[in-house]
């Protein structure tokens, strides 16, 4: 779960970005009686099931669930939400996870735990992470440069880009505007250009085999528990061989022995 941004939210939901942090507090709440088939009655300051005075019911999701527990995930990115995801989720989706600056991130999340009575100890750190196999890591870049851009230059205003403000908390300060200045001029192009390949390698598998696996190590040493892979292939083919060598490094790598 996760709340998106101000443009999706108001432009493709039709729901006010107002207290996101409150408004997800209680829908997991939500979820979390109709996943454990309890009849779905809530009184919240931003949710009200069923709605009074109209013909609403409470009603109690109509199968049994495969087990008794379903995990719930936050995809978060600034730190009241990590830390929200520490507190009250089973894990965390990643986005644009760097290594070399995972400690300040978790740092978050331990908070939310500490708040819940509880440490990281079986809390899940999924970050997507793009792979790209080939000799030349500049070159593997290539290929990550149009999503990279994307993300932290189109995906929000000016105003709010939670990506634009992770890339800057990173220390990319400077780049991220400049990104993000060239994107919503409609210079995808030239936004692309200029996302710093130390922000792409940073947050990517790039390179041969053995490097991708040396960095696999480092994710695993920063915290991750569960690396979800984002191929960046041309086709069907190249993927299936990227997946392989993700494969390769992993086993390569001694990660989980």
């Amino acid at each position: 779960l996760g709340v998106s941004g101000p443009q999706v939210s108001e432009g493709w939901h039709g729901v006010r970005f107002a207290k996101p942090l409150a408004r997800t507090r209680e829908y997991v709440d939500i979820v979390r009686l109709a996943v454990a088939r309890k009849p779905v009655a809530y009184d919240g300051a931003h949710y009200t099931l069923p709605l009074p005075d109209g013909p609403g019911k409470a009603l109690r999701l109509g199968f049994h669930p495969p087990r008794e527990h379903i995990p719930v995930y936050l995809a978060a990115v600034g730190p009241k939400n990590l830390e929200l995801a520490g507190e009250i989720a089973d894990g965390w989706l990643a986005v644009f996870y760097a290594p070399e600056f995972a400690a300040e991130q978790l740092a978050s999340v331990r908070a939310g735990r500490v708040k819940a009575g509880k440490d990281l100890a079986g809390f899940d750190v999924v970050p997507s992470v793009p792979v790209v196999v080939g000799d030349d890591v500049a070159a593997c870049a290539e290929l990550v440069r149009w999503y990279a851009a994307l993300y932290v230059g189109g995906m929000g205003s000016r105003q709010q880009n939670f990506y634009n403000q992770l890339a800057t908390r990173m220390g990319y300060g400077d780049a991220a505007r400049e990104v993000q200045d060239l994107y919503l001029d409609k210079r995808q192009r030239d936004a692309a250009a200029a996302v710093p390949l130390e922000f792409i390698d940073r947050t990517s598998l790039l390179g041969p085999t053995e490097r991708i696996a040396e960095r696999m190590r480092e994710y695993a040493e920063a915290g991750v528990t569960t690396l979800s892979v984002t191929l960046f292939a041309a086709d069907r083919d190249s993927g299936v061989r990227t997946l392989r060598a993700a494969a390769e490094a992993l086993e390569m790598s001694g990660v989980g022995e």
